[in-house]
């Protein structure tokens, strides 16, 4: 395969997924605010959106506070926020637009309707009118793409390259949610250990771990697995190291181990080995040696090596050869 075409697969997934996975942070977000709470613990559920996906710096030379209005413009349909649903989903279709001819007509006609469709909710004002039908409808895109795609391409590198750029985008997004939420009010994160004070932040607490459980559809896995009452340990054990939950660190990381080495090529050897080692450290991975070691500094370092399998998976299959 060209490594032009790899590279527009590749990067068509991962820019729908992050569309999708914005429009989970938001929709959450969204539904929590409208919980009793102070203005300081809104402005910083609200800035935590902005600090999943590193734009609290870029956010802040545009606009001069945190509000709800003017984060969900910024992160829905601006344009100049390369992590918009907007830049996300019309980056998504100009890929599959350049290699119209390695999709099938189903998977092309998904991402070109999902574009138009998006156009046209933008200016309806869907987004103003009711914010939870249209993050849905991102939602329902996205799934829609996936179950297409899944349906109807054959099983050759163009999928391949597909979930892997689809899988190593929700690893590093699960991970970003997973240190910003447990670092929200305590930089340490020794929060996560204390007992909460009181009734009041009792209920604080567990709406605080369903709504990061739901943004990654987890809250009903949790209770299937633990059939308990909602704990942060049991939180990012979830998360982190079970390898049936779809949005897990382990599923997404063996899912990109697996296909790495269905396209397995001459310069991709390292790159297949490092996969494998992390893959191999999640399986086998305790969550009672992850706390104790420090959970940021344990999803810090994740995020540097999804960050350099990203990189190395350029180098390998994405970037022309030199002449």
């Amino acid at each position: 395969m060209l490594s032009r075409t790899a590279d527009n697969l590749f990067w068509m997934c991962r820019y729908t997924e992050r569309a999708e996975n914005t429009a989970r942070m938001l929709d959450v977000n969204l539904q929590m605010s409208l919980l009793p709470q102070d203005a300081q613990t809104r402005e910083g559920s609200w800035l935590g959106v902005l600090r999943i996906s590193e734009l609290q710096g870029l956010y802040l030379q545009k606009y001069a506070s945190i509000s709800p209005h003017d984060v969900l413009e910024y992160m829905v349909r601006d344009p100049e926020n390369p992590s918009s649903i907007f830049s996300c989903m019309r980056s998504a279709r100009e890929n599959a637009r350049a290699v119209r001819g390695s999709l099938t007509t189903e998977v092309w006609e998904t991402y070109n309707t999902t574009w138009l469709e998006l156009l046209k909710h933008l200016h309806t004002g869907l987004l103003e009118r009711n914010p939870g039908e249209f993050f849905e409808w991102v939602k329902f895109r996205s799934h829609l793409a996936r179950g297409v795609t899944i349906g109807t391409m054959l099983q050759d590198e163009a999928l391949y390259f597909l979930r892997i750029g689809m899988h190593l985008e929700r690893a590093d997004n699960t991970a970003r949610m997973l240190d910003v939420k447990f670092h929200e009010r305590d930089g340490n994160g020794q929060e996560s250990r204390a007992e909460p004070a009181d009734a009041d932040a009792l209920q604080s607490e567990f709406y605080r771990w369903s709504a990061l459980l739901s943004s990654v559809s987890g809250l009903e896995i949790y209770r299937k697995v633990y059939r308990d009452v909602i704990t942060p340990d049991r939180v990012a054990e979830l998360l982190i190291l079970h390898g049936d939950m779809p949005r897990s660190l382990l599923a997404s990381m063996r899912a990109v181990a697996d296909d790495l080495a269905r396209v397995s090529n001459q310069r991709s050897t390292e790159t297949e080995r490092r996969a494998g080692m992390l893959c191999a450290e999640l399986q086998y991975g305790r969550v009672e040696d992850i706390l104790a070691s420090g959970l940021h500094q344990y999803l810090d370092h994740f995020l540097d090596r999804i960050n350099d399998l990203g990189n190395r998976i350029s180098q390998d299959f994405l970037v022309p050869l030199s002449a």
